[in-house]
């Protein structure tokens, strides 16, 4: 073997290294930062005051509030049968998705009339949902009440599929991530899990078991 090809042999090598090198950095750095943007967002969660409910029945949906500003903690996200607890934060750009999953700004609140559309990343704290199916339940606290959904089914679409974040006149949630869950680069499709809003949901109540699917 002449000089010339180990040389490049070698070079070869260090570049391979050094992009595996990168890789794993870059794959730790986001790892750290959703976990300590967990954290966060849980400390100022909790430093919330709850807003009393209303003792109106009729009051099922959640009172009008100071909209939140980008990056701020609005609820805590539960999946019982997964036994998961995420906080979600105010916004859906990159600085706020490595923190949380994001409530998409303009949407509905939790609770409220119409779809409330909350994204994440799928290598992060949005890899749970590939485990998610239908008829579990998924409960969303905020500073005004609880409120427990039921998701009625999943799909996986294309970036150009805009239908999930289509208005609705129901209350429901849509949870969006990246698909495939375990994918090399920019994942080519989307992962939407749709849910709708239990007519028993209250301010201030209790989250419903995650059973079997009722519909």
């Amino acid at each position: 073997m002449t000089s010339t090809r180990r040389q490049s042999r070698r070079f070869v090598s260090y570049g391979l290294i050094a992009g595996g090198l990168a890789l794993f950095s870059l794959g730790a750095r986001d790892l750290l930062e959703s976990q300590t943007g967990q954290v966060q967002a849980h400390r100022e969660f909790d430093s919330i005051e709850s807003a009393k409910p209303s003792p109106f029945p009729s009051s099922r949906r959640v009172a009008t509030q100071p909209a939140p500003q980008p990056g701020d903690a609005v609820a805590k996200l539960i999946i019982p049968r997964l036994d998961t607890e995420l906080y979600v934060v105010e916004g859906d750009g990159a600085g706020e998705l490595r923190r949380g999953p994001g409530h998409m700004a303009g949407t509905p609140m939790p609770g409220q009339d119409g779809n409330c559309i909350i994204a994440g990343h799928r290598d992060t704290h949005f890899r749970v949902l590939k485990d998610i199916r239908k008829g579990d339940a998924i409960v969303l606290q905020t500073g005004a009440g609880e409120y427990t959904y039921r998701v009625s089914a999943t799909q996986v679409v294309s970036p150009s599929n805009t239908a999930s974040l289509r208005p609705t006149r129901d209350a429901e949630l849509h949870l969006i991530t990246c698909y495939p869950f375990y994918y090399l680069g920019s994942a080519p499709q989307r992962f939407v899990v749709r849910a709708k809003l239990q007519e028993d949901s209250q301010p201030g109540g209790r989250a419903l078991p995650a059973g079997p699917d009722p519909f």
